[in-house]
């Protein structure tokens, strides 16, 4: 956390009856700043986005928004708008009053109600839709209601609870732009709840990676993609191949020793904090370059990996291959397919390498 942050989770723990949910939390979010909270369910991402938004109580611990303590403040009263992933429309309310709800809450005059209504129709592309009722909308629009009763109080932070998870696959990709472009265009300050890695990386200008009620690792999209902090992390952003190897590290160098189906191989440290002795090393299966047993070596830094195909696969856009190290199957991609039963050479470049000990 900085100074300069707007809002401020500190020292923060949840528990649901003798359940530790969060433990000894700390989050500092800046103004207009996107952050997607990215975990497996049960994680607690929803349970911290709950307690930010006042509808779920720490047993220690605060919020505040711009130095204000908000921790014991019901959730009317602290500035934020919470848009649900079942949409919690008015089924009986058109679009105009499910759109105008919480201003009427409020207590705003009616003709106030009216403009800041047709201003988010405009807003979100929901003209003409006024009269209609949910049920007459698609997903899409729907969701797009939700949107607009949240930004219709001029919250100063948009709350966003897995908002897209019941669209389909092609709406979900509209969606979620028209989202983030808002945000951008609005200069307001979100927090989106998300179980998907691409969901978060396309929209976030920070991904916070949660596990077992703790922050695992934080950063840019680039960074927790590129650098991840721990193997939780890595096989999280897509290195799921696993292997298990015996290293050497001696200054800038790691000697990652031979075995059965590997020689010996030196890479660069390149920042790792690392020791001598047991490691696990993970990769992703698009970054491992596949090639045939005589072809050419490895370049320098990369691991070789020598293998067996068992199986491939068309996914779109390339071939997916399980190969076989003995009893150890890893998958790589390639551009072609290569015949199962095929001897084969997997090398992976030292960038793609994510090492650490156990």
């Amino acid at each position: 956390m900085t100074g300069r942050d707007f809002l401020k989770v500190e020292n923060l723990s949840v528990s649901y009856g003798a359940t530790s949910v969060l433990t000894d939390l700390e989050l500092g979010i800046g103004k207009g700043e996107f952050v997607a909270l990215l975990g497996s369910s049960g994680c607690g991402k929803t349970t911290l986005l709950r307690t930010i938004a006042g509808f779920a109580k720490p047993s220690k611990g605060s919020v505040s928004v711009a130095g204000r303590n908000v921790t014991q403040m019901p959730p009317d009263k602290r500035g934020m708008a919470l848009v649900f992933q079942s949409y919690a429309l008015w089924p009986h309310m058109t679009v105009a009053q499910n759109i105008g709800y919480g201003l009427k809450l409020q207590n705003r005059p009616r003709a106030d109600i009216e403009n800041r209504v047709q201003e988010m129709e405009k807003l979100l592309g929901l003209s003409g839709f006024g009269n209609r009722k949910p049920a007459q909308l698609s997903g899409g629009q729907r969701q797009r209601v939700a949107l607009g009763r949240a930004l219709a109080i001029d919250p100063e932070i948009l709350l966003l609870d897995e908002p897209l998870s019941n669209l389909d696959a092609r709406i979900r990709l509209t969606v979620r732009h028209e989202i983030r472009s808002l945000q951008k265009r609005l200069g307001i300050t979100a927090i989106h709840v998300t179980h998907d890695r691409e969901e978060a990386m396309v929209m976030a200008d920070r991904i916070v990676i949660m596990n077992s009620g703790r922050i695992e690792q934080q950063g840019s999209p680039e960074d927790v993609y590129n650098k991840p902090a721990s193997p939780f992390v890595a096989a999280f952003m897509g290195a799921e191949n696993l292997l298990a190897m015996q290293v050497r590290v001696s200054g800038e160098h790691i000697e990652l020793l031979e075995s059965a189906f590997n020689p010996s191989t030196v890479t660069f440290r390149a920042g790792r904090n690392l020791a001598s002795g047991s490691a696990e090393l993970r990769f992703r299966a698009e970054a491992a370059r596949l090639s045939r047993n005589g072809d050419h070596s490895a370049p320098s830094g990369s691991l070789e990996l020598r293998g067996r195909v068992a199986s491939v696969s068309y996914p779109g856009g390339h071939w997916r291959h399980a190969v076989h190290l003995g009893s150890h199957e890893i998958l790589v991609d390639a551009e072609r397919p290569f015949d199962p039963g095929e001897t084969v050479k997997v090398h992976i470049p030292e960038p793609s390498l994510f090492i650490f000990n156990t």
